[in-house]
C-alpha cells in the first residue's frame, strides 16, 4: 500500500512525532516562499503543510495509515495535489475530504466527492509559529531592555522586560511564518549570558568588590560601580572577608510582585604583599600581628 505523504515529508512510515515536526520545520524553512524565491517553491510549501497536517493529527494519521493513497483516488500526494488545482485550492478538497461522511469511504469513490473523505472534520491550519531560543546579556535581563534578533531571515528589535530569567518564553506576535495573509507568531526561549562580576540568587543579585586591607580594618568609604550608576559604601572597622553588604531594591524584578529584589555587596579583602611594603612596617607587622 503506498503512503506518499511520508516521502512528502522525507520521512519514514515509523517516525515519531517528533520526527514528524522536526521534517516538517526543516522543509518549510526550506520552500518558505519568503526563503525560497523557485516558482514552485510556494506550491511544494503548501503541500509540505497538508502532509503535516493530516499526519501530526493523530486521527487522521490513524486512518491514512490504514487506507493510504487510496484517499487519493490510487494517486500519490504529490499528483493528487497538481490535479487539485496546483495546490491553489488544496484546502478546500482536503477539508472536503476529511468533513462529515463519517469516515472513508473506499470503494472507489470519487476523492473529491464529501462521501469519501475522513470523519471528525478538518479544521486544523498550517502552523505557522517559529519557536526558538536566544540568548540576552546579563545586564538586558535585570533592567530590561531592547535586544535585536534575526528571524527568519529577518532582524528586528524585540522588548524585554525586566527581571526575565534563563528558561522563561517569550511571544512575539505576527513574526512568525506568512502564508495567504496569515501570519504566525514567533516563541523564543530566553538563556541569559552570564556575568563574571554578579550572581543572581532568586530576586536578589550578588556582586564582590575588592577592599584594601587599611579600609578592611580601619573603615572607609569605597566607590562601587553597580549595573545602574556608582554608589559609595561606607566600610566599618574590622570588615571581615566575604561579609555581606546590603542595598535595597537595586537586585532583580520580581515580574509576578512588581517587586525589585536587593543588591548584595560581598568584600573581597585584598592583602598587599610583603615585599611591596615599608620594610619598618612589614617588621612591626611582623612582631607584632597575633599568629592565632
Amino acid at each position: 500500500m503506498s503512503k506518499s505523504l511520508y516521502e512528502t515529508l522525507e520521512i519514514s512510515e515509523g517516525a515519531s512525532e517528533a520526527e514528524i515536526k522536526k521534517a516538517y520545520r526543516k522543509l518549510a524553512r526550506k520552500y518558505h516562499p519568503d526563503v525560497n524565491k523557485e516558482a514552485s517553491a510556494e506550491d511544494k510549501f503548501k503541500e509540505i503543510n497538508s502532509a503535516y497536517e493530516i499526519l501530526s493529527d493523530k486521527e487522521k494519521k490513524q486512518q491514512y495509515d490504514m487506507h493510504g493513497d487510496s484517499m487519493f483516488g490510487g494517486q500519490n500526494f504529490h499528483d493528487f495535489s497538481q490535479n487539485a488545482g496546483g495546490a491553489g485550492n488544496l484546502d478546500d478538497i482536503l477539508r472536503e475530504m476529511f468533513s462529515q461522511g463519517g469516515g472513508f469511504g473506499g470503494g472507489g469513490g470519487n476523492p473529491f466527492g464529501g462521501a469519501s473523505g475522513f470523519g471528525g472534520g478538518f479544521h486544523q491550519e498550517p502552523n505557522l509559529d517559529i519557536q526558538t531560543s536566544v540568548t540576552i546579556p546579563f545586564v538586558v535581563s535585570i533592567l530590561g531592555g531592547s535586544h535585536s534578533v534575526s528571524v527568519n531571515g529577518e532582524r528586528f528589535d524585540i522588548k524585554i522586560p525586566a527581571g526575565v530569567n534563563s528558561g522563561e518564553k517569550m511571544r512575539v506576535k505576527g513574526k512568525g511564518h506568512a502564508q495567504n495573509g496569515r501570519k504566525g507568531d514567533l516563541f523564543l526561549k530566553i538563556t541569559v549570558a552570564t556575568n563574571p562580576e554578579y550572581e543572581r540568587e532568586g530576586d536578589s543579585l550578588v556582586k564582590s568588590f575588592d577592599v584594601p586591607l587599611y579600609a578592611a580594618l580601619f573603615g572607609d568609604k569605597i566607590a562601587i560601580q553597580t549595573l545602574e550608576k556608582e554608589i559609595k559604601l561606607k566600610l566599618p572597622k574590622n570588615t571581615k572577608n566575604g561579609q555581606r553588604f546590603r542595598v535595597k531594591e537595586m537586585g532583580a524584578m520580581n515580574r509576578k510582585t512588581k517587586v525589585r529584589g536587593d543588591l548584595y555587596l560581598k568584600a573581597n579583602i585584598v592583602l598587599p604583599k610583603v615585599e611591596e611594603l615599608d620594610e619598618d612596617l612589614a617588621k612591626i607587622m611582623q612582631d607584632k600581628l597575633p599568629k592565632e
